[in-house]
């Protein structure tokens, strides 16, 4: 769970002042990020309510700040327009061109590795079921019924719900009569490691243009920063690289933000994929018990609770739901390890060793942590999986130290030898064979 857009994206709970008003992104966006926090709390998931900087370096663009301002307080959002001297006050680092900013409070960051695990983790505690790893090869509806085709099975359902990411126009167009299409739009970001707790402390945002809300720079709950993203249409759905030419044009916007990047501290980078809709909008509907959700782009991380609420209802006009009495909106809580005072860790250590066992020197992530992260109702079973539930493999060395350790403990645990044990997604083996006779056919 959590691949693509869930994965790789910028991490913010937008506040909801730049959709336009009367979309849907604005109605989901402003009821999404009021929802998100509590539900961050009972699932135990990092988030943090940071607030967002819009920056403006000249008359133009502090024109257009008074217009998002607008567009915030017809969608509900209350901001503030700032002049530089509290903005300095907010972030010393700020450009020196900068000349005001729009300040929105209710803007926060998450871990949406966390967030996407915990709800997966919360659904099968209360009864869901999950099937990874399978294609829809196609959709059939006989008898009133939806007859599901995958590359390993069939399922037939009353509903289906489709929310497929860049995939989910494939879904409908197997379906509905309406044919769609999402065209992917890639966003390339740099990493760098939590170097300076007060480099930036707040969401740093450009003016937003016809491409999107543009270049920021942003704490991560982590404590490391993001730069990024472009935004360019691409015919591949599958292309994540990133490239030189991008790149460098991210620093160059960034550079409208603060002055120094410190560049000597990018660690990584990545890109992820846009569900992007020809509407520029969320495109939620619903017909004879087929529920689309597609162009879930951003703010898609920060309406997607005010989304699943709005599912509901969609699919309570086709099957009659009862409250589930029993229903329990807590899951296990998860060790945090290096959050802990060394009186905790001492006691937790004194009960099981191997939280003393320090696995990723980079995020102090133990050997304890690892092992519960894989036996939890929905574990990590590839060393990708380790890392989004846990962050080895997020710090400086990228893995380097610990990801050989990660597959060890992965190959015990899950009782498997390790040329099986998986990267990332389906045939992405680290091991071949063995060094000392050792041959496997792999």
């Amino acid at each position: 769970v959590c691949e693509g857009t869930s994965c790789a994206n910028s991490a913010i709970v937008h506040s909801g002042y730049d959709p336009h008003p009367g979309t849907l992104k604005a109605k989901f966006n402003c009821l999404g990020n009021s929802l998100i926090e509590d539900v961050c709390k009972d699932l135990d998931v990092e988030f943090q309510r940071i607030g967002s900087l819009t920056i403006a370096t000249n008359k133009e663009e502090e024109d257009t700040l008074v217009k998002l301002q607008q567009m915030g307080f017809e969608n509900g959002v209350e901001t503030e327009i700032i002049d530089r001297d509290k903005l300095v006050e907010l972030e010393p680092n700020i450009t020196k061109k900068a000349t005001k900013a729009l300040y929105a409070k209710t803007c926060g960051i998450i871990n949406p590795f966390e967030l996407t695990v915990a709800l997966m983790e919360n659904a099968i505690d209360n009864g869901v079921k999950l099937n990874l790893n399978e294609e829809v090869i196609d959709i059939k509806k006989e008898n009133g019924l939806f007859n599901v085709i995958t590359n390993k099975s069939n399922y037939l359902a009353k509903v289906v719900v489709n929310c497929a990411g860049i995939y989910s126009d494939k879904i409908n167009n197997m379906v509905s009569n309406k044919k769609e299409t999402i065209k992917p739009r890639k966003g390339e970001y740099y990493i760098l490691d939590h170097f300076d707790k007060n480099f930036v402390k707040h969401t740093l945002f450009s003016v937003p243009s016809s491409k999107g809300k543009g270049v920021l720079i942003s704490p991560t709950t982590a404590g490391n920063y993001l730069i990024g993203p472009s935004s360019e249409f691409i015919n591949d759905r599958e292309d994540v690289s990133c490239d030189k030419m991008t790149l460098d044009n991210i620093v160059n916007e960034a550079y409208r933000l603060v002055d120094d990047l410190h560049l000597k501290e990018v660690i990584h980078e990545f890109s992820g994929l846009r569900s992007y809709h020809e509407s520029n909008d969320f495109v939620i509907n619903s017909e004879d018990g087929f529920i689309n959700m597609l162009g879930i782009q951003s703010p898609g991380l920060a309406s997607s609770q005010a989304i699943g609420e709005y599912a509901i209802e969609l699919i309570g006009s086709f099957l009659k739901l009862e409250v589930n009495t029993s229903f329990n909106p807590k899951r296990r809580p998860l060790y945090r390890v290096n959050k802990l005072s060394s009186e905790e860790r001492e006691k937790l250590v004194s009960t099981n060793g191997d939280f003393g066992d320090i696995v990723c020197r980079c995020e102090e992530i133990t050997r304890g942590e690892i092992i519960d992260c894989i036996h939890r109702n929905c574990g990590a079973t590839t060393i990708k999986g380790v890392k989004k539930r846990l962050r080895p493999g997020f710090g400086k060395c990228q893995g380097g130290f610990c990801e050989a350790y990660v597959l060890d403990i992965l190959s015990k645990e899950l009782g498997k030898n390790p040329v099986e044990i998986c990267k990332d997604n389906k045939n992405s083996y680290v091991v071949c064979e063995g060094i000392k006779g050792d041959s496997y056919d792999k």
